[in-house]
């Protein structure tokens, strides 16, 4: 069965939803400690969403240095699959395996609501189950998910293909050009600030493509990086 770690950090929150998401889509999680230089052999790795470290100097700036992230980063360089989501999005900008930053949402307060997003890349480890420029709807909720980066970068990303999700109907924290998620150049390391892992199981998560509350418009991130490692 392949092994996909879940990383908590002090004030991390989501790591038990992670964790029963990637169970739901057939996988075995594998709790990872981020005091431990350990990767315990997974096969792939999510950072989950929360406040690691209170997001003292800023959202993910110290979780970059916790001992884990040493290993994830080595891991990550060689190709393993490594998801962040909302602050696990925010330690990988942090950690320099995505370009750009996150700051305070724009208008200043928390933002917690359904996002519809658009798949714009289903190149990547964690988007292959998607189509191309389909529409799905999860969970969002922050208050440091302003994604900004310079003007440069942004057309970098745009012309290889790295942005993976753009916010649909309203941007709800002024990212810079609606982005809600990018990769690496190699398609392996993913970043987004909506959580996927709230929308894994029909009737508890809100109105997706298959329908009224079906609210399984997440899974197929979990199911991806499944199909991926096994060719």
């Amino acid at each position: 069965m392949t092994r996909v770690g879940v990383v908590t950090f002090p004030g991390t929150l989501d790591d038990r939803d992670a964790a029963r998401a990637v169970r739901l889509a057939g996988g075995e999680a594998v709790p990872l400690w981020h005091a431990d230089a350990d990767l315990r052999g997974v096969d792939a790795v999510v950072l989950p969403g929360g406040f690691s470290y209170g997001d003292y100097l800023r959202a993910g700036a110290i979780s970059r240095f916790a001992p884990v992230m040493g290993e994830i980063v080595d891991a990550a360089h060689r190709g393993l699959p490594v998801l962040g989501i909302c602050n696990g999005f925010q330690v990988l900008t942090e950690a320099h395996l995505l370009p750009g930053s996150m700051i305070k949402n724009d208008h200043l307060h928390f933002v917690c609501r359904e996002q519809v997003l658009s798949v714009e890349n289903t190149e990547t480890a964690w988007t292959r189950d998607y189509a191309p420029g389909e529409h799905i709807t999860v969970p969002l909720k922050n208050q440091d998910g302003q994604y900004v980066a310079d003007e440069r970068t942004l057309d970098e990303l745009e012309g290889e293909g790295r942005v993976v999700f753009r916010y649909q109907g309203w941007n709800p924290n002024g990212s810079r050009r609606d982005i809600a998620g990018i990769s690496n150049a190699a398609g392996n390391v993913v970043g987004l600030m909506p959580h996927p892992e709230h929308a894994v199981e029909a009737g508890f998560g809100p109105d997706g493509a298959q329908g009224p509350r079906s609210g399984t418009d997440g899974l197929r991130f979990f199911t991806s990086v499944l199909h991926a490692l096994v060719g």
